[in-house]
């Protein structure tokens, strides 16, 4: 355990040795299930070792909660001080993926068993075992009055690992207690309750004529549904990182619109909230506003970072980055119709945008919402040429513009969400350095240079 802070030590043995103590009765009593308890274990155990069992070159996609089951069950099945036992081996077991490993490992089991152990006190202290009716099916379990013990277990599983890992945050991670505990448990009440009603069908099953062998049929749904939840989830972040390593090439490549691309895309979020989008439009909103200037990829750096006027040839090549950002996102499936956004962002109303010329109605909604947020966010930026606008007269601004360069509807949505929300506009200024030189500035509409900030020598404004 060496590199654990002292107090991060005395607490981890503080919870392995109340462990201990409560699974000391089951090591002295001679009326301890073995059997029942030994079969829990070794099917928590192949539980946790499944994960680490290379199956055609892969590893089986074994989630935590596809076997927490098994725990709840032992806890609804056996006696407190003998279901303490029933985590060990798999915990023991368990992959450790960071340092430091023994620390963690110690951590992990003595916190596991004794939250299995706190769940069954509190099951058979409110009568559960009387519920799930006698061995070998001769009485029938009472599952009605089953529940009330078994949610109960549930909520005691969600808040005892809330307290114990909320010491482990102020002691090993020197964080403010006022903050440790907090929300730890609110979002595991609900899987907990979900995993305890599996539990409670394990304890009954293995309860009836049917034995032990039948309850585990509720493992493999609870299995299936632990891996599509968990899919679902890697699915997400894999879409998050691609969005990031974009916008990272992007600020790399042109480090003034550095924070602009997530700015947009918060905003174009906003404008979406106002207008009444479900969740999945208003997530493709905010990746098309994060994005929509991922063409500059294509644009040569010699332009982006030429130090004086661009010419008519270098300028046309600049207005081409809608169009290049539209053919590295085409294959981007979860994109969507974020990708017409990003074709057509640079549009306007009144058909004098490009790369299309397009008007009206026939720039793409989320085109509409996209030019907004981009316009709003360049206006109200710090540059080294010039000073950020305040946000009123941004919004000033945008509403003067709006009908012949903007969509109305769009001005009105971001107007309201401002109003609701309000704006932390970047308090930080591009450096010259930061900025490349041969990039025309996106300004807002009738945009001049703050008074007393000069024009930057040759560039366009």
């Amino acid at each position: 355990m060496r590199g654990t802070p002292g107090a991060a030590r005395v607490h981890i043995l503080c919870v392995a040795v109340c462990a201990g103590l409560c699974a000391g009765p089951a090591l002295s009593e001679a009326r301890t299930p073995w059997g029942t308890l030994a079969l829990l274990a070794a099917l928590h155990l192949a539980c946790e070792l499944a994960g680490r069992v290379p199956v055609l070159g892969s590893r089986l996609p074994v989630d935590a909660g596809s076997f927490l089951p098994v725990l709840i069950a032992a806890a609804f099945l056996l006696p407190p001080s003998a279901a303490v036992l029933v985590a060990v081996p798999g915990s023991l077991a368990g992959r450790v993926d960071r340092p430091p490993f023994a620390a963690r490992r110690v951590w992990r089991t003595a916190s596991l068993a004794l939250t299995v152990g706190a769940a069954s006190w509190t099951y058979a202290f409110l009568g559960g075992p009387a519920t799930l009716g006698g061995p070998a099916g001769g009485t029938h379990p009472d599952l009605p009055y089953a529940l009330l013990p078994a949610c109960a277990a549930a909520l005691v599983l969600s808040l005892v690992p809330a307290v114990l890992d909320g010491g482990i945050l102020v002691t090993a991670e020197r964080m403010a207690a006022g903050h440790a505990w907090r929300g730890l448990a609110a979002g595991s009440v609900g899987p907990h309750l979900v995993h305890a009603l599996a539990g409670l069908m394990m304890a009954v099953l293995w309860r009836s004529p049917y034995g032990p062998v039948s309850a585990l049929f509720v493992l493999l749904p609870m299995y299936i549904s632990c891996w599509v939840f968990a899919q679902y989830h890697r699915r997400h972040a894999a879409h998050r990182a691609t969005i990031r390593a974009l916008v990272q090439a992007v600020d790399i490549k042109d480090g003034y619109t550095r924070g602009h691309s997530e700015r947009v895309g918060r905003a174009s979020e906003l404008i979406a909230r106002e207008l009444g989008m479900d969740e999945a439009r208003m997530e493709a909103l905010r990746f098309a506003g994060i994005l929509h200037d991922i063409g500059k990829l294509g644009v040569p750096t010699r332009v982006l970072r030429k130090d004086g006027p661009l010419t008519p040839e270098e300028r046309a090549v600049i207005e081409l980055h809608p169009e290049y950002g539209h053919e590295i996102v085409r294959g981007i499936g979860f994109l969507d119709e974020a990708r017409a956004a990003i074709l057509h962002h640079h549009e306007r109303l009144d058909g004098s945008g490009y790369p299309y010329g397009l008007r009206g109605d026939e720039i793409p909604e989320f085109a509409r919402v996209v030019a907004v947020a981009d316009a709003f966010d360049a206006m109200t930026s710090t540059r080294s040429y010039r000073r950020g606008r305040p946000v009123p007269a941004a919004v000033e601004e945008l509403v003067r513009c709006a009908g012949s360069q903007f969509d109305p509807v769009m001005v009105r949505a971001l107007t309201r969400a401002l109003d609701r929300h309000g704006w932390s506009a970047p308090a930080n200024t591009v450096t010259s350095e930061e900025e490349p030189a041969g990039m025309p500035r996106q300004k807002g509409p009738g945009e001049r240079p703050a008074s007393g900030a000069p024009r930057r020598p040759g560039r366009p404004l």
